[in-house]
């Protein structure tokens, strides 16, 4: 936990938000802008039927989505979920994201996680995060290492995505 509270809230440089339906042309439009720097790792809502589909899912009791902005300009830098959240004994969730191509490089998705995974673990009460990612998805890999997560395994054809199951490695971050 202590990675999270290295970066003072009043230094950050982005802010989390809801997403809602009129978010939806703004966030498809950069979305199928970085349709080439998603694939083959993750299918981000590139029209509105598959941004309302997602916003139907976060909707879910056991979903959380949030869009991740920069906070001077409002800019949309990214995406993050919690998914399938569960309390009781597991009391975890499963955290994806995508980021805005023109805003790779920058720090500015670590920093939005920092916040969804304080989000989860001090205002949810959950033990354990756990990212699925596919082998070769290096930037990825380098994120969740730089936020403290560690490698617990390799699930094959874990992940149906773009048509295809996918072998995934298991990341993990506990709350303790």
């Amino acid at each position: 936990m202590a990675l999270l509270s290295r970066t003072p809230a009043e230094s950050r440089r982005v802010r989390l938000q809801d997403p809602a339906e009129a978010d939806g042309g703004e966030v498809t439009r950069l979305m199928r802008d970085s349709r080439h720097f998603h694939h083959p790792w993750v299918s981000a809502p590139c029209d509105m039927t598959a941004w309302r589909r997602y916003l139907e899912r976060v909707k879910r009791d056991n979903e959380a989505g949030f869009l991740i902005r920069r906070r001077y300009d409002g800019a949309l830098c990214g995406v993050a979920n919690l998914n399938i959240i569960s309390y009781e004994a597991l009391c975890s969730a499963y955290l994806s994201y995508y980021a805005v191509v023109n805003m790779q490089g920058r720090g500015l998705m670590k920093e939005g996680l920092q916040l969804v995974i304080r989000h989860a673990f001090d205002h949810l009460g959950l033990h354990r995060l756990e990212a699925n990612i596919q082998p070769g998805n290096e930037s990825s890999v380098r994120l969740v290492e730089r936020l403290g997560f560690e490698c617990e395994g390799y699930s094959p054809r874990f992940l149906r995505i773009n048509g295809r199951w996918r072998d995934h490695e298991r990341w993990a971050l506990l709350a303790d």
